[in-house]
């Protein structure tokens, strides 16, 4: 067979793939929004029979012959041909040698798991849990074990599966970088005596009013509904099954209508990346966004530095008072920016400030960082929870919903997950400096003209799907990688600015 034809078979064995993954995601949509709880056995058999037949397709007879007949030609493949290689050969080297009998039994933990976390979190009952965590943490161990090919720690295997290159080494300087930054910061906030009043933007607001602002936000920052969905759930996420679909959800609560608004940007930031990968690599491996920290990056820019700017409530107030009830009529513009600013300890990740959201992710990732390198039992873990909260935000979690059971990623085995959110801000910071030395950032957003902006981060990051590395991506946008500096001085300004902090 000839380099063009084997190219031809490779490509269309990648698109059966991609049908399979496809199809997988409607499940999982479905399964998260609407299906039946009665049905969770039934599911989770369904889900691990098609997370077993993809395994077979990416690690099979067929797809060992493609690879070899194409690395003696990889010098000679186009761009897009070669980032399809490199991403499939790693994920192939990555997975071939764990049973396929495994494969098939963790996404049938990972299905069961997933309802028995929300039913316990609705209990609050932790035990109730903590089996299947306990064997969720044995099957990523023992996975990595598999695939090993150097002394590396199990976990830093683990972190690479989010954000290509990263380890515990580099996730370690970064927090502590920013950790010296938020911390002092932090308290200047709590000393200071500017007072915001949170309690102007608390009064309720009925559900079908808020999928209304839903729908005003998503297509204020260019969401394209045409080709997207609002659902709602208990844990906001986005969905993209193509770049023709990509759906979001949100939750609603009647006395905070601030909490499904910013979900709603934030899983917009998600779904633009996604709605906006290139033609050229559309139904491909490479459409989707590169990594889950570049991911983050554009759901925090659009979450937090457009949509908590001071320019961007200026613009916004009076479309927003158009749908909102009477009692919002006199709320102005400044109260709006400084209540979606209010900074200070929280105890739910989701609706954390800006300022010590990356606290909430240090937390996790700590003790993340003690399941796969201490010897430690899965019942103490809401203590070591509710002592860290203390130490980085000095507040205790009343229960365990609040506390460890709040957050579904570890139900689903996304263990070095977390520390992406925290990076994205960093990148999202630094995505913004670059941004204002070829445009007037702020002057654009005051008048509402995020379409500029967007066209910025597709022409930058969005089209390229994974063709590049994380790091390569970074680095063709300004000739540097990741840099906590950036996000640092964001915070710092933003936030003495708004505290009046000298």
């Amino acid at each position: 067979m000839n380099l063009e034809a084997t190219i031809m078979e490779f490509k269309a064995h990648l698109e059966k793939m991609k049908m399979y993954q496809s199809a997988m995601s409607v499940m999982s949509f479905d399964d998260a929004t609407i299906a039946p709880k009665g049905a969770t056995a039934d599911r989770a058999k369904r889900n691990g029979f098609f997370a077993a037949e993809l395994f077979a397709l990416s690690t099979g007879e067929k797809m060992k012959s493609l690879l070899e007949a194409l690395e003696p030609h990889k010098e000679e493949l186009d761009v897009n041909t070669a980032a399809m290689y490199r991403l499939v050969k790693k994920n192939y080297d990555k997975s071939v040698k764990i049973p396929i009998d495994k494969i098939r039994a963790f996404r049938e933990l990972t299905s069961k798991a997933n309802d028995v976390w929300e039913k316990a979190r609705k209990d609050n009952d932790f035990a109730a849990f903590a089996p299947y965590l306990r064997d969720i943490v044995a099957a990523r161990k023992e996975m990595v074990e598999f695939v090993r090919t150097d002394d590396a720690p199990t976990y830093d295997y683990l972190l690479d599966d989010y954000e290509e290159g990263a380890t515990m080494a580099m996730y370690d300087e970064y927090f502590a970088k920013v950790r010296a930054a938020i911390v002092p910061l932090l308290k200047g906030v709590m000393e200071s005596k500017k007072k915001i009043n949170y309690e102007l933007v608390k009064m309720s607001v009925d559900i079908e009013t808020q999928r209304k602002i839903s729908e005003y936000a998503a297509k204020m920052v260019g969401y394209d509904l045409n080709r997207g969905y609002i659902g709602e759930t208990a844990h906001p996420f986005c969905s993209t099954f193509s770049r023709n679909d990509v759906r979001i959800t949100t939750r609603y609560d009647e006395n905070d209508f601030l909490s499904s608004f910013y979900s709603i940007l934030h899983e917009c930031g998600h779904a633009l990346y996604e709605q906006n990968t290139g033609e050229d690599i559309a139904g491909t491996v490479l459409a989707r966004g590169v990594s889950m920290g570049i991911h983050e990056s554009q759901s925090r820019f659009y979450e937090n530095v457009i949509g908590r700017s001071k320019g961007f409530w200026e613009y916004a107030t009076n479309g927003l008072k158009e749908i909102l009830p009477q009692s919002y009529k006199d709320v102005t513009a400044t109260e709006f920016y400084e209540a979606a600013n209010l900074a200070g300890p929280s105890l739910i990740r989701v609706e954390a400030d800006e300022l010590t959201y990356s606290l909430h992710i240090m937390v996790r990732y700590e003790i993340e960082r003690m399941l796969f390198t201490e010897d430690i039992d899965i019942m103490e873990l809401p203590a070591i929870w509710n002592k860290k909260f203390e130490e980085y935000l000095g507040i205790t979690p009343p229960n365990d919903a609040m506390g460890v059971l709040q957050d579904i990623h570890w139900s689903f085995g996304g263990m070095g997950y977390f520390p992406t959110y925290s990076i994205g801000s960093a990148y999202s910071a630094q995505f913004l400096s670059y941004m204002k030395r070829e445009m007037d950032f702020d002057a654009l957003v005051k008048k509402g003209d995020f379409a500029t902006i967007t066209a910025w981060l597709v022409d930058k990051i969005h089209r390229h799907g994974s063709i590049h590395t994380p790091k390569d991506l970074v680095h063709k946008i300004a000739g540097e990688q990741l840099n906590a500096d950036y996000y640092v001085d964001y915070l710092n300004e933003k936030f003495k600015s708004l505290y009046e902090i000298q």
